[in-house]
Parts: C-alpha cells; sequence; structure tokens
C-alpha cells in the first residue's frame, strides 16, 4: 500500500542548507581572488623557462624550415609554426578569425632574387583598462636560406632566439590573462618577414599599420639573444640594450629600474653610442617604429663568429642566459603595460 508523505516545514534545515551554499560560492570566489592576488609578474616571468626555449628553438631553426628566406617553401613552414602556436595558447589574432598573416606582397620585397608574396605573423592579446594603447614586442621569423651547395643557415641566434623568446613572453602574458591578471595595456606580438633583405616586414607593418601608429606605446624589438658577444667572454652576464634614451627619457628610465629590480643581468649600452661605426641602431626592425618617433628598445647580444654563417645552429645557444634576458624583456612590457601613465616620447 502506497502511504502519502506528509510534508513538513524545518526552517532549520533550509538554514543550513543556504549557509552550504553561501560558504561554496564565497570559497570559489575567495579562491579565484587569492590566484589574482598571488600571483605576481615573477610568477609569470617563471613560466619562461630554458627548456622550452630550447625545445620551440631546436624546431624553428631546424634544418626543416631551410633557413626561412623570406618568401621560401621553409619560410611558410615557419609562419606556420607559429601560427598554430597561438591557437593552441588560445591568443587571438587582430585580423579576426584563424587569420593571423599580413600579407606583404611580392612588388613589395623589391630585394628579393626571385620576388614571391610573404607575410608578417601577428597575435593580440587585449588590454583591460587602456586596451587602445598598444605595445609591439616584435622578432624577424626570416634568415638567409640555404647556400649553393644546399647548406641550410639555420639562424639559431639569428633570429631564432628572438622569436621563441617572444612566444614564451606571449604564453606567460596568456596565463595572466586566464587567472584575471592580463596587461592593462595590449600587446601586439609582431613577427616580421624580410629583416634580412632590408627590415622589409617592419617597414610594410608601419606604412600600413593593423592598429594607428598614433596608439602604438613602443616597441621593444628582440634580434639575437642567445650568444655571447666574444668581447664579454669574461663577463657573460649582459645584455646589450640600444634605443631606449633616443625617444623617450621615460622608457630609459623605466627599462632600467626594471632591470635593476628583476635582473642581475649586466645593462649595457656600448652599441647606444651615436658614434658607434657598427650603426646597429638603425640594422633591426625597431628603427622602422623609431623612424614614426615611436619610443623604442632593441635587445641584442652582439655579433659572433657564427653570425650569417651555416654554424649559426641551436646547439651553440646559451639558454640560461637567454632565458634570463627573455625574462628581463618580460617585465619590462609588463612593467609598461600595466603602469598607470602612457610612456611617450618626451624627447622630441
Amino acid at each position: 500500500m502506497h502511504y502519502p508523505l506528509k510534508l513538513t516545514y524545518n526552517p532549520m534545515k533550509y538554514y543550513i542548507i543556504a549557509m552550504l551554499v553561501f560558504t561554496s560560492v564565497a570559497s570559489s570566489s575567495a579562491q579565484k581572488a587569492a590566484i589574482q592576488k598571488q600571483n605576481t609578474v615573477e610568477d609569470y616571468a617563471a613560466t619562461i623557462t630554458s627548456k622550452e626555449l630550447k625545445e620551440m628553438l631546436y624546431i624553428y631553426a631546424g634544418d626543416d624550415m631551410r633557413g626561412r628566406m623570406t618568401g621560401s617553401k621553409g619560410q611558410k613552414l615557419a609562419v606556420n609554426y607559429l601560427k598554430d602556436f597561438y591557437i593552441a595558447q588560445g591568443i587571438k589574432s587582430p585580423l579576426g578569425g584563424d587569420n593571423y598573416f599580413q600579407k606583404v606582397p611580392a612588388e613589395y620585397l623589391t630585394r628579393l632574387k626571385e620576388p614571391a608574396d610573404s607575410e608578417n605573423v601577428v597575435a593580440f592579446i587585449q588590454g583591460s583598462e587602456f586596451p587602445e594603447e598598444i605595445i609591439v614586442l616584435s622578432a624577424h621569423l626570416d634568415h638567409v636560406g640555404v647556400d649553393d651547395k644546399g647548406n641550410v643557415f639555420n639562424g639559431a641566434d639569428d633570429d631564432g632566439s628572438g622569436t621563441v623568446a617572444m612566444l614564451e613572453m606571449a604564453e606567460a602574458f596568456q596565463r595572466a590573462v586566464k587567472e584575471g591578471n592580463g596587461p592593462k595595456r595590449s600587446i601586439l606580438f609582431l613577427h616580421v618577414t624580410g629583416e634580412e633583405i632590408g627590415l622589409y616586414g617592419s617597414r610594410y607593418y608601419t606604412e600600413n599599420p593593423i592598429f594607428p601608429l598614433a596608439n602604438t606605446v613602443c616597441n621593444l624589438n628582440t634580434d639575437m639573444i642567445g650568444r655571447i658577444d666574444p668581447d664579454k667572454a669574461d663577463t657573460p652576464n649582459y645584455i646589450y640594450l640600444i634605443g631606449s634614451d633616443k625617444l623617450s627619457q621615460e622608457l630609459h628610465d623605466v627599462s632600467a629600474q626594471v632591470a635593476k629590480t628583476y635582473s642581475d643581468l649586466e645593462i649595457d649600452y656600448t652599441y647606444n653610442d651615436e658614434n658607434d661605426p657598427n650603426r646597429f641602431y638603425y640594422r633591426s626592425d625597431h628603427y622602422n617604429f623609431a623612424k614614426n618617433n615611436i619610443p623604442v628598445i632593441f635587445y641584442f647580444n652582439g655579433v659572433h663568429e657564427d653570425y650569417h654563417k651555416i654554424s649559426d645552429t641551436p646547439d651553440k645557444i646559451a639558454y640560461d642566459l637567454m632565458e634570463k634576458r627573455t625574462k628581463l624583456i618580460f617585465h619590462t612590457a609588463w612593467e609598461i603595460a600595466n603602469r598607470e601613465k602612457r610612456i611617450t616620447a618626451d624627447k622630441l
């Protein structure tokens, strides 16, 4: 026989249930808040490791990429490697959808022996408070290809090192985003083509910017950070900085303070000298931003015996030192992205 249930109202039972639900929600919120509070820039910088840099560089500067000559099949493999990385990390393209390529047409690349279309690779993290203000992190994705005998110029230092350093920095920024600590200003990750034939990719970007140049806060350019200048063999814990004070004393001061706070690297300004006979300030992609009165810093290890030779290979890279250099650049980008006021070109 079925006996009907007798319903009774128990106010204490409902009070206990409500308190359990409240406690669970509060606990979850507290945990999220704790993550946001506990994780600092140093925590995110710690995700940049020599192990991951090495793993990526052995792929990116491997023989399969055929020296990444602008417009070549090897360069196409390289840009697809970069695109796949950003998709895997959940970092979007500023161009929308799965289009991470800013096409640079063959007719623009006038110094190519065999004209072919090429592309810059772009990825974007939108700022939480000042999304219209853009910090451009750049590195050139190309190198010089193969010689007549089929020898591959791997370009591990030039500029495989800068390229994979940018990927590690992008991953660190994206982790911060996922944990609710994303940058206040936007970050554009710009991998440029055609550097070795005359800074073409960066010039094309500044002539055809995805975001207005007036909104570009600064450019931090990473070109060769994996090796040691023979002149620094006895003091290898260093990085050369070029251009930080050319257009903005404020940028220079912020850079110097970040280095003092977060790094034990010697910051060497030898090649920042106006009378430097090497003229390195004019020889990498930051210069196309500087020409447009955008403050820049060029991070550089100097030249070495394997520069532009087939012996610039991944096994020659000082990965622990490269990790330190990458972390310094990341810390600098983080500070510029999150400071209260925008960096300006205060020396114009």
